[in-house]
């Protein structure tokens, strides 16, 4: 399904991101061995690897899903909705150039964070958040049409505890999505199989399908348990110190 992805590790800056946690400070040795124990994970799975150096002037930037949304032929750069992370996208963009036969941006007054989009095969969900507004989303859904895909809305902006779309959905192959219960009965959701994540797993349902593989945080067993089920094998993860900044495992990474 991928066979590629770029990630970039945590700066030395990285406790000085953005976070709603109380979770506490990040460990910045300790994240540099989980974001290590990622990337190992990403080859295992077949992926090729473009990893772009640490950026101490943008503490967020080792959560570089945010920075573009990857489709068949097709990159397009973001405009993330915290203004502190506008310049993340310089460097992503020139790493892709050479990748992509076509690219397109987010245009003001748009703004989007690859983590509010959720590709399933050829349709897209776009999540209109504090980060993801419906100017930048109607952009992404006008880009996305011309490639051939489809697309629909949910807004997760009355919904605590989300700060993205896929901080509670991700895509399992076919028809399938986990999604928190908040999400499960939203409208564009008809017709699509959700698997539900059980209380206190809620963390669990930002995951990455890679072929029957799925990278899961660790800690969470029913989650890894309902993806046996499916005949998914799920990769269990150490994230703890990217918990503490807001970031799931899709964050650290863009796959293509």
């Amino acid at each position: 399904m991928f066979t590629r992805a770029l990630v970039r590790p945590p700066a030395a800056s990285f406790a000085a991101g953005l976070t709603s946690s109380d979770l506490g400070p990040p460990d910045l040795a300790l994240a540099l061995r989980q974001h290590a124990a990622y990337v190992a994970a990403l080859r295992r799975c077949g992926l090729a690897l473009t990893e772009l150096a640490p950026d101490p002037a943008f503490p967020d930037s080792t959560f570089v899903e945010d920075t573009a949304v990857l489709v068949p032929g097709c990159a397009v750069i973001a405009r993330p909705g915290a203004p502190s992370r506008a310049g993340e996208t310089a460097a992503v963009r020139a790493a892709l150039r050479p990748l992509f036969a076509r690219m397109a941006e987010i245009e003001a007054p748009g703004t989007l964070d690859g983590g509010d989009i959720c590709a399933a095969g050829e349709h897209v969900f776009i999540g209109l958040s504090a980060r993801t507004n419906e100017a930048g989303g109607r952009q992404l859904a006008t880009i996305l049409a011309r490639e051939g895909l489809t697309s629909s809305f949910l807004d997760v902006r009355a919904l605590a505890g989300l700060l993205h779309l896929k901080s509670g959905l991700a895509w399992l192959g076919a028809r399938r999505l986990l999604a928190l219960d908040a999400l499960r009965e939203h409208p564009a959701l008809r017709g699509w199989t959700t698997i539900p994540v059980a209380r206190g797993e809620e963390y669990a349902a930002n995951c990455v399908l890679l072929d029957e593989r799925v990278l899961v945080p660790a800690g969470f067993p029913q989650v890894s348990t309902n993806l046996r089920a499916l005949g998914l094998e799920p990769l269990a993860l150490e994230m703890s110190e990217f918990r503490k900044m807001d970031g799931g495992l899709s964050c650290l990474s863009l796959r293509f």
